[in-house]
This record gives structure tokens, sequence and C-alpha cells, in this order.
């Protein structure tokens, strides 16, 4: 039975856990799908929808982690075999992956960068869709995220940018905290103090 939390009780102690610390099992297909449903609601100047999403399951994440890793082999032969077993676990280190695909483009009346903030809202909101669901999530963006060259073994178009990988598991260890910034450190207030 799943307990019941506030959404400000889960703000204040909401956390990521990272990827290679997640294990299966991980989300069904029908979870995923109320996620994805859940991500969608964010804000979205001009109804445009300027994002996608693509989720990598099963033995798939293999094949695109391997090849994946052969484009980083190749840039630096000499990585540590250390190196080597990240490169090819990628997109295994979580039993779902889903990356969210911005589809910014200039608009004639939407800014792109509304758009694409628009999509690092989906991320969030994706991330906080699987805790919701009892699930571990961690949204990362490592370098096949910037590297072109890589788009076409992750299912990315012409055109589009990964706004951020959304690794989904279940926790093998409980969260930790991290330092938070200082308020004084980081609000202006303009106006009345009231």
């Amino acid at each position: 039975m799943k307990t019941e939390i506030k959404l400000i009780d889960y703000l204040s102690t909401r956390r990521s856990i990272p990827a290679f610390q997640m294990s299966e099992p991980g989300p069904s297909k029908g979870e995923v799908e109320e996620m994805l449903t859940l991500a969608s609601r964010v804000p979205d100047h001009g109804k445009l929808a300027p994002w996608r999403f693509i989720v990598y399951r099963g033995e798939e994440r293999r094949r695109i982690s391997e090849a994946l890793a052969a484009i980083a082999m190749g840039d630096k032969p000499d990585l540590s075999d250390e190196m080597v077993k990240v490169e090819n676990t990628r997109l295994t280190r979580a039993p779902v992956v889903i990356a969210v695909v911005s589809r910014a483009a200039p608009h004639f009346k939407i800014p792109e960068w509304e758009q694409v903030m628009s999509a690092g809202a989906v991320c969030l909101n994706l991330a906080m869709a699987a805790n919701a669901h009892g699930f571990a999530s961690n949204w990362l963006t490592e370098w096949y995220a910037f590297d072109e060259r890589a788009y076409p073994i992750l299912g990315v178009k012409p055109g589009e940018r990964i706004a951020g990988f959304i690794h989904i598991g279940t926790p093998t260890v409980p969260p930790t905290e991290r330092p938070r910034p200082e308020l004084s450190e980081i609000v202006t207030w303009v106006g009345d103090e009231a």
C-alpha cells in the first residue's frame, strides 16, 4: 500500500537517486504512459507541444549503449577499463530511460526560448511523476545528449535536441540530502517587504 504524501512535504524532501543506484523493477508500460501523461501537463505557450518522448526499455538499451560506447571509444581509444564499462552501460543503469526531446524552433509568435523552457518543465514533471508512482528518478544530460553523431542511434531527428534523459527504477539506497543554496544568496527582493 502506497503512502499518500502532501505536495509541500514532497517538494521539501525531493531528491534524485543516481541512475547507477537503481535496479528492477522498473515501471510497466501502463505506468510509463501515466507518467508521460502527467509530464505533458506543463506550461506550453501556444499549445505547440515543442517536445516529445523516446522510451528506452529492455535489451534495446544495451544495443544503444554499445553503439554510443563505440563513438566514445573512437574519440578516445585510450579509455580506461572503468570508463569503457561506463560507456557500455549508459542506458542500462536504470530499467527505463526516457529521452525528452526538444523540438523548439523559430515561430512567428512563440519565442524559441519559451519552447526550450517548456521541455525543461517536462523533464522535471517526468521525474516527479516517476516519484509519485513510487520509483526513483534522475534527470541526466551526458555527452551523447549534445553529440549529434549519437542522435540517429537514439532516435533523435534532425533539428531536435535532447533536453534530458530521465532514468527511472527502484532505488537500491535511500536518498541522501545535499547542500542547497541559501535564499539570501539567490533572492533579490524588489518593492515592499510586507
